[in-house]
């Protein structure tokens, strides 16, 4: 395992009366993305402010590569990438002087920052639009501002809260495909997103987030080891008459969703094994696929039933069954 660029310890947050984060520990390793995983209100946003120095914990501990973003800010932010869910300020400044006067707060001279600002402005394909106003973006054109501003001084620890937001399916894939070439420079990913078909395709590790606190991995893995749907297609047949043939073939309990049939799996291999026997009976499988990632699978079961606490923690590939497996390719392809 490599090692941590985040370490977060028992970090609670309040404001007045609200306790925005409760309880939060975790890890996020350098060479990884790590995702953020939470419904709305359950302190994703305000770890993330905390963790970018921009905010400072009630109790416990933060490190950015053992650096403490309290007690030396500006240190933490010359390490950090912070890219919040709204691009904020300097609307009437265009892209290209966006990214300028950001790398000269960064301490770059003007050359330097207008070099990097070219080079930021082709890599989220902003080229046409550098000299347009930010105020005139689009939402999804502001995203890519918003990412290329967090780049511009090379940081080692990227802190992302909904980058995909907004994004055309173009975009997006170009999103996954940065990603994975930053994290496979080594650096530490953090992303924050509510759009799990899209973390599941970049993530290589997970942190759940519930009303303030860090799921403990034994919740973690029982919910993940839960009965996933899975749908099944069976071509040329209705879904009332295919549904009667996969429940007769497999024996079990079927359900369905317009054209699909629906069936629950314990696992992949139950899974694989049910799909050789409908193939064996003759049926014609035209469709056979998890009706859910394994992100979202999780997610969505993790209220139901809790094991013996153990200390919350991210969790990897192999610690939750079918979660994202680690790219080493980062060419393949690359809301709070």
């Amino acid at each position: 395992m490599t090692s941590p660029g985040i370490v977060v310890q028992g970090v609670r947050r309040a404001f007045g009366e609200i306790q925005a984060v409760r309880n939060v520990t975790l890890q996020a390793h350098a060479g990884r993305v790590t995702g953020l995983v939470g419904p709305n209100g359950s302190g994703k946003t305000t770890l993330l402010l905390m963790l970018a120095s921009l905010l400072a914990p009630d109790a416990g501990s933060i490190r950015i590569e053992g650096v403490d973003p309290v007690a030396e800010p500006h240190v933490a932010r010359g390490l950090i990438g912070w890219m919040p869910d709204a691009l904020g300020a300097w609307g009437s400044l265009t892209s290209r002087e966006t990214l300028v006067v950001t790398g000269q707060l960064y301490g770059m001279p003007k050359p330097v920052a207008a070099a990097r600002a070219e080079v930021l402005l082709a890599e989220v394909g902003l080229v046409p639009l550098a000299d347009s106003a930010a105020k005139v973006l689009s939402r999804g054109q502001k995203q890519r501002l918003g990412l290329a501003r967090a780049l511009v001084h090379e940081p080692r620890v990227l802190l992302l809260d909904e980058p995909a937001s907004g994004l055309d399916p173009q975009a997006r894939i170009d999103l996954r495909v940065l990603l994975r070439r930053l994290a496979a420079e080594g650096r530490t990913i953090l992303v924050s997103s509510h759009i799990l078909s899209e973390l599941e395709e970049v993530v290589d590790d997970a942190v759940f987030l519930l009303e303030g606190e860090t799921v403990d991995t034994r919740r973690v893995e029982a919910a993940a080891r839960r009965a996933r749907p899975w749908r099944v297609r069976i071509a040329g047949a209705e879904a009332s008459v295919a549904a009667e043939r996969v429940a007769a073939t497999l024996g079990v309990a079927v359900t369905t969703d317009r054209r699909d049939v629906i069936v629950a799996f314990d696992s992949d291999e139950a899974a694989a094994a049910a799909l050789r026997s409908l193939v064996s009976a003759d049926l014609a499988v035209a469709e056979f696929a998890a009706a859910q990632g394994s992100l979202e699978h999780t997610f969505l079961d993790l209220g139901k039933g809790v094991p013996p606490a153990s200390p919350p923690g991210t969790m990897s590939p192999t610690d939750l069954p079918d979660a994202p497996v680690t790219r080493p390719d980062a060419d393949e392809e690359a809301t709070s």
